[in-house]
């Protein structure tokens, strides 16, 4: 089974975000060495608790520091940005690591009112369906040297050149961007650890209506879990405690960086209805020890048929992060690379 990381980083309390970005390059390198398939870099505006609004530009970062890892965008969100430019970027960066780039393509805005407003769009006019998918038809385009001959841009020349284009992953958390991934004979990344409510749901239409399509490709599941690993059980669950009290302080429009286990543990237990438990056979989120973590995800992804998993984890110690992922290859037996 392929397992890939995706990565938020997370600005922990007491640190600064230039602290986190330093901290997602060495996650990197250690994922490379552990044998994780992909390292995708999530976009987020505005958060203080999120340092990366710019995944493009840690890609090429990311992608220098490591040899044999993918490394991708989880994902650039289209709608604030001109698939031309876009399209150029990745251009740019296949041509640099030729056969390492995923293109993973978001369809919310990712970012605050104010923040979005500040990038272009009118946060009380959400992009509609059919303007989003405009723009992706444009980006596929624009990527392949495939727009209609009647498109207006047809006629540009998207640079750099390159004999083909980087994979695109279109991501989401509902039902409704899984059709539209079946539609487009996309791949589909499906946020679990965001919507795990709706998971089933969302699968069984990607592949139902990739199989209406008829696109002539095979429909491809990248399910995003969260999970956290511990050499015990209750470790594991302190770890995760930062992640679920940064949850509940999001929900309160409480911005601010990842707490420390102390610190979240004392807000959990002040405020413990705030998190609903999840109407989904599976949680958002598996915490254990390696040889629990493995059996659940066995099961999970067995019963879900899905064959890669990208994980996720916002801990507030760099260190328990690493070593957590270290204890997940482990379990996995992932075969790491020299």
């Amino acid at each position: 089974m392929r397992i890939s990381v995706l990565d938020h980083s997370p600005v922990a309390s007491g640190a600064t975000a230039a602290d986190a970005l330093a901290n997602t390059v060495a996650l990197a390198r250690h994922a490379d060495r552990l044998g994780y398939h992909r390292f995708w870099l999530a976009e987020h505006h505005g958060l203080p608790s999120h340092a990366g609004p710019a995944p493009e530009i840690m890609i090429g970062r990311v992608a220098a520091e490591t040899s044999g890892i993918r490394i991708g965008s989880g994902g650039i969100l289209l709608t604030l940005y001109s698939p031309l430019k876009v399209a150029e970027v990745f251009r740019t960066l296949h041509a640099l690591y030729p056969g390492r780039i995923d293109l993973g393509i978001g369809r919310s805005t990712g970012a605050l009112p104010l923040e979005v407003r500040a990038l272009g769009r009118d946060p009380d006019r959400p992009p509609t369906e059919a303007e989003f998918q405009s723009q992706l038809s444009e980006l596929l385009g624009f990527l392949s040297d495939s727009l209609p001959a009647d498109h207006p841009y047809e006629p540009i020349v998207v640079m750099p050149a390159t004999p083909d284009a980087p994979p695109v992953w279109l991501l989401g958390s509902s039902p409704a961007s899984a059709i539209m991934a079946a539609r487009n004979g996309l791949p589909y990344s499906y946020a679990h650890f965001i919507n795990p409510a709706a998971t089933e749901t969302a699968l069984d239409a990607y592949r139902r209506e990739f199989a209406s399509a008829a696109s002539g490709t095979t429909p491809r599941v990248l399910l995003g879990v969260g999970i956290y690993c511990a050499e015990t059980e209750s470790e594991a669950h302190r770890l995760y405690a930062s992640h679920r009290a940064l949850r509940g302080r999001m929900v309160r429009s409480r911005f601010a960086p990842v707490p420390d286990p102390d610190t979240a543990l004392a807000e959990l237990a002040s405020a413990p209805d705030l998190l609903a438990d999840d109407e989904s056979p599976w949680p958002r989120c598996l915490v254990g020890t390696p040889d629990q973590i493995r059996a659940l995800i066995i099961k999970m992804t067995a019963e879900l048929s899905v064959d890669e998993l990208i994980v996720m984890s916002i801990v507030h110690d760099h260190a328990a992060r690493v070593r957590s992922y270290e204890l997940l290859a482990e379990a996995m037996e992932l075969t790491p690379r020299a």
